[in-house]
């Protein structure tokens, strides 16, 4: 596989996103393409008892956080990065940001995944709804 265009990589924080950013950086550093990292962030909701509301607390520290999550991404990447923050659900988000992409890299599980769920919901939304071709990392391994 010598993908020459974009490379998008899903980033949150956990291991397996950051094994994600090493697989994705040593590919992009192989073909020359283009690597980009996305955050993705969306307010909290509770359910109260009317319904979905917005929690009392500070609604932007999801995006503070996502925010962090990119420039450390960033600060540990062998290969320039670019950085992209976007907000709404992350499986839909990601898919967005991967059209035109030649690549979308994931970890096969986020942070809030249970951790013997081999695939998390992200993942696998991503999997069946990517325009482009999908590569699933586990934190485990990470050479291409």
């Amino acid at each position: 596989m010598q993908p020459r265009g974009r490379i998008v990589v899903g980033v949150d924080g956990s291991a397996p996103a950051r094994a994600a950013v090493r697989w994705a950086a040593r590919l992009a550093g192989l073909t020359g393409g283009p690597l980009e990292a996305v955050a993705v962030w969306e307010f909290l909701r509770l359910l109260g008892e009317h319904g979905f509301v917005p929690p009392a607390l500070d609604g932007f520290e999801n995006e503070r956080r996502a925010g962090e999550i990119l420039a450390e991404t960033a600060g540990s990447c062998a290969v320039p990065l670019h950085r992209r923050l976007r907000t709404g659900p992350p499986g839909p988000a990601l898919v967005t940001a991967a059209t035109g992409a030649a690549l979308l890299v994931l970890g096969n599980r986020g942070r809030t995944t249970p951790p013997d769920a081999p695939l998390g919901t992200v993942a696998q939304y991503c999997l069946h709804h990517a325009p482009c071709p999908v590569v699933i990392v586990r934190a485990e391994r990470i050479s291409p």
